[in-house]
C-alpha cells in the first residue's frame, strides 16, 4: 500500500541518452512511483528540458505535490571552473549550465550528480553491494562511467571526477573519443564503442547487445569479441591495481552479458598485480533503475 499520508518524498530523475526515468521514494526509501519518457536528444536542448519536466510533473502529480526533494543524474561532470556540463555523451548538453536550466524549468532546487555516481550509491545502499565498504560501480551502456562509494558515502573528489574511468586512456593511438582524447575506455567497451568497432570491421549496423548475443561468430567477429573482453580486462584491472575495491558492481545494458562474469572476469584477473585476486565482479541488483534510485537518494540531502 502507498503511504499517501507521508509529507516528504524524494524524487529522482535519470537523464539518459535514450530515455528519461523518474521515480519517487517515500521516507523509508521504498519506490512508490516510476515512469519513463523518451529523451529524443536529436530534437535539442529545449526539448530535453521539456521531457524532463514532463517526467517530473508525473511524479509530483502522483504524490499530490507533497513536500519533496529532487536529485538528477546525468552523464558527464560539472566543471568546477565554469559550472558547465562537460563530457556528456548527450553532446548537445555539453557547455551548458544544466543544473540552472533544469531548476528553472522545474521551478525547484535540486542536486545534480553524475549518473554513474547515482548508480554506485544506490547499489551500495540498497543493492548488490550492500555488504561491502569500498564499492566501485560501473556503467556499461551507451557510454561508460564509474563511481566510488566508501562506507555508503560518495567519493566525488576535488575535480568532481572520481570514478570517471570511461575517459581513462588505455590506448593513446586508439579511436578518437568525443571528449577530445584518443583511446578512452569508453571507445572500446561501451555499447557505442563496440558498435563503432563492428561498423569499422564488418561494414554493418548491429546493436552491441544483439552482436554479443549471437550464437556463432565468424573469424572476424570473434576477433572483435576477443578485443572487447581484452580491453574490459585491461580497464578494470587498472581500477583494482589502483584502489583495490571490496567489490565491483556492473550496470548498464551490457552488464546483462553472462560472459562478463566468466570470460571477462578472467581477463581482469590475469592483469592484476598480485598472485591471487579475490575481488568480486558482480551484477547489479536494482536493474536499470539503480541510477534513478541513486538520484533520489542524493536529492534527499536537500531535506534530510
Amino acid at each position: 500500500m502507498v503511504e499517501r499520508r507521508l509529507t516528504k518524498f524524494h524524487i529522482g530523475i535519470d537523464l539518459g541518452g535514450t530515455k528519461i526515468e523518474v521515480a519517487a521514494l517515500n521516507k523509508a526509501h521504498d519506490v512508490i512511483f516510476r515512469k519513463r519518457v523518451e529523451t529524443e536528444a536529436n530534437k535539442g536542448t529545449e526539448h530535453i528540458l521539456n521531457q524532463i519536466f514532463k517526467a517530473y510533473q508525473s511524479a509530483t502529480q502522483y504524490i499530490k505535490n507533497a513536500t519533496h526533494s529532487v536529485g538528477v543524474g546525468t552523464p558527464g561532470s560539472i566543471s568546477i571552473k565554469s559550472g558547465l556540463l562537460r563530457n556528456s555523451n548527450t553532446t548537445c548538453l555539453n557547455g551548458l549550465p544544466l543544473q540552472k536550466l533544469i531548476e528553472k524549468k522545474l521551478n525547484t532546487k535540486l542536486i545534480l550528480e553524475n549518473d554513474a555516481n547515482c548508480f554506485a550509491l544506490a547499489e551500495a545502499i540498497m543493492g548488490a553491494a550492500i555488504n561491502y565498504n569500498l564499492v566501485f560501480g560501473v556503467i556499461m551502456g551507451t557510454g561508460c562511467g564509474g563511481g566510488f562509494v566508501i562506507n555508503k558515502q560518495l567519493r566525488i573528489g576535488p575535480q568532481l571526477i572520481a570514478g570517471e574511468w570511461g575517459h581513462s586512456i588505455i590506448n593513446p593511438m586508439g579511436p578518437k573519443c568525443y571528449c577530445g582524447k584518443q583511446g578512452c575506455v569508453e571507445t572500446y567497451i561501451s555499447g557505442s564503442g563496440l558498435e563503432n568497432d563492428i561498423k569499422k570491421h564488418l561494414k554493418k549496423h548491429i546493436t552491441a547487445k544483439d552482436f554479443l548475443n549471437q550464437k556463432s561468430y565468424s573469424q572476424v567477429e570473434k576477433k572483435i569479441i576477443d578485443n572487447f573482453y581484452y580491453y574490459f580486462g585491461l580497464s578494470l584491472s587498472n581500477i583494482i591495481n589502483i584502489i583495490d575495491p571490496d567489490v565491483i558492481v556492473l550496470g548498464g545494458g551490457l552488464s546483462q552479458q553472462k560472459e562478463l562474469y566468466s570470460y571477462g572476469k578472467q581477463e581482469v584477473y590475469k592483469n592484476i598485480f598480485s598472485d591471487y585476486c579475490m575481488t568480486p565482479i558482480i551484477k547489479n541488483k536494482l536493474g536499470d533503475s539503480a541510477g534513478v534510485i541513486g538520484a533520489a537518494l542524493i536529492g534527499a540531502k536537500l531535506v534530510c
